[in-house]
């Protein structure tokens, strides 16, 4: 089973890759497969992100397929062919404070807390139409997400549901 865990920049992607890691999963990191197959393409100046050709990705990780459970890393991970979606999500202080910490322009900051509070990736995701849970990594700490996302792969997907974190009360504040 190919999982697949996104979310919007900050929200502690690699984190949780690194706990299930430890916990004894195969975690691929789709930026790494990414850079190391040349599809990375022009860099948009504007928003300061690369374009990437996603449609090439699943040609390379279906080598990684196995009977075993294999995660996929990363923020494009929902683009490629997955059986479940994980979507980390974020308080958008929370959020702005981690992208902040890590260098991110104002505007970037803001554009990637926008996106947080528009769902984006979560639409994206649930736009699939696989199976997709999320996640509020926000105050739990990386074990507790970890947890979280076994419980999901096994089955438990109701509590995970979309739809059960919302932060649509911060709008006024952040655009």
């Amino acid at each position: 089973m190919m999982i697949a865990i996104t979310g919007t920049p900050g929200t502690g992607k690699t984190y949780l890759a690194e706990e299930l890691r430890r916990r004894g999963y195969a975690v691929l990191d789709i930026n790494e497969i990414i850079r190391s197959n040349g599809l990375l393409g022009e860099k948009d100046e504007a928003r300061d992100t690369y374009c990437v050709d996603t449609d090439a990705l699943d040609p390379l990780l279906e080598k990684y397929r196995t009977d075993e459970t294999v995660f996929i890393e990363g923020h494009f991970s929902h683009c490629v062919e997955c059986d479940l979606i994980i979507v980390l999500r974020c308080e958008p202080e929370t959020l702005a404070g981690r992208l902040r910490e890590r260098g991110y322009s104002e505007s970037k900051v803001i554009e990637n807390v926008q996106a947080e509070i528009l769902d984006v990736i979560l639409c994206e995701a649930v736009e699939t139409g696989v199976s997709v849970c999320e996640i509020d990594s926000s105050e739990v700490g990386t074990k507790r997400v970890a947890d979280k996302a076994e419980d999901f792969t096994k089955g438990n997907t109701d509590k995970y549901r979309p739809g059960n974190i919302d932060w649509t009360g911060e709008l006024e504040k952040w655009f």
